[in-house]
């Protein structure tokens, strides 16, 4: 009876240890993804919303950060090749910096993907990335809607605040956007950027320009955290929610409070959660070095466009535009609630 009761007693351990093992335990294979820093929210979501994906489609994801320095991450490259994955993720410290180690991995039959943070210098295996142009059209749009229904046409000055003119991020907006206010003579645009993306030097060009043209009637900022300095600026003018409009680009959690709070109208979300739902859904063809065929793909909702570049698969993935009607829904990423359900591999 002991012998009996012992048995069973194992052989329901042995059940309990199969349901409390992770899906991923006897996996694909392990995924490295190489995050260049965890010191914002957009960098920390990404590792919980690409770990998630990975999981999805049976991958065994491993996160390394760099803390923002380039030699720290060419080291865990190296380490990271000796260790064979199944594929890498990279999203760079120095886009150039990282050149030699991708080329490394791939000489090795390393599959490197590139999230975010696109490097056009050398090959990679897939990229998944936002259309930054594209977030400068749905940004156009939307303040083309504003401006008439404040001024019953698309008419009124616009102050557009650039992140560091460095970045092609911001200059890919700026292009998106100006791109598509061309026809519209009467909208005047003043551009200035905020060099090296600080907060603080966006928020003296709102402040000077609300002294030099009073008259601004909407502002366009190319990031929520230089939507909370131009905030403050309007405040210590005395300027109330709504007296100047303010439209914002990446979708970050301070800028859906200040959606919330009535000071901003419009958001045009990074789609993060898209992007890394990308890297699951191509993970097995990239890994078992399989072909990707150019096309419309739909992530998460959104139609993004897969292109044969020089430098590789590049899967262009649009924005959305995020208002005080939808500013609540988990699909955007500045509500830090990422996608429940599960993503499919692409067949």
């Amino acid at each position: 009876m002991k012998r009996l009761l012992s048995s069973m007693m194992a052989a329901l351990a042995m059940v309990a240890v199969a349901f409390a093992t992770p899906a991923w335990a006897e996996s694909k294979g392990k995924i490295y993804y190489l995050v260049p820093t965890l010191l914002d929210e957009f960098q920390t979501e990404s590792v919980s919303a690409i770990e998630k994906f990975l999981k999805d489609v049976g991958y065994e994801p491993v996160t390394l950060n760099a803390d923002n320095k380039t030699d720290l991450q060419q080291s865990q490259m190296n380490d990271v090749i000796n260790l064979k994955p199944k594929a890498i993720v990279l999203a760079a410290v120095d886009f150039n910096a990282l050149q030699p180690s991708i080329e490394k991995a791939r000489a090795a039959g390393i599959p490197v993907m590139i999230f975010d943070r696109q490097i056009t210098a050398t090959a990679s295996d897939f990229t998944s990335v936002a259309g930054t142009v594209e977030i400068g059209y749905v940004a156009a749009g939307e303040i083309q809607r504003l401006l008439k229904e404040k001024n019953g046409a698309v008419k009124g000055k616009i102050l557009q605040v650039l992140g560091d003119p460095a970045d092609p991020y911001t200059l890919d907006i700026q292009k998106g956007f100006e791109e598509r206010m061309k026809e519209f003579p009467d909208a005047q645009i003043i551009s200035l950027p905020a060099m090296q993306w600080e907060a603080s030097n966006a928020g003296t060009i709102v402040a000077d320009q609300l002294i030099a043209n009073p008259d601004i009637d909407l502002i366009f900022v190319h990031a929520a955290h230089l939507a909370v300095a131009a905030v403050a600026s309007l405040e210590a003018k005395g300027k109330k929610p709504g007296d100047v409009l303010l439209v914002s680009s990446n979708g970050a959690p301070v800028g859906l409070d200040l959606i919330r709070k009535g000071w901003e109208q419009v958001e045009v979300e990074q789609p993060l959660y898209a992007q890394a739902a990308a890297i699951g859904m191509f993970a097995d063809k990239v890994a078992n070095k399989q072909e990707l065929k150019p096309g419309k793909y739909n992530v998460l909702g959104l139609e993004s466009e897969l292109t044969i570049e020089s430098w590789g698969p590049n899967l262009k993935i649009p924005g959305a535009a995020i208002t005080k009607d939808n500013v609540d829904e988990s699909r955007f990423w500045g509500n830090l609630k990422a996608p429940a359900e599960p993503i499919k591999p692409v067949e």
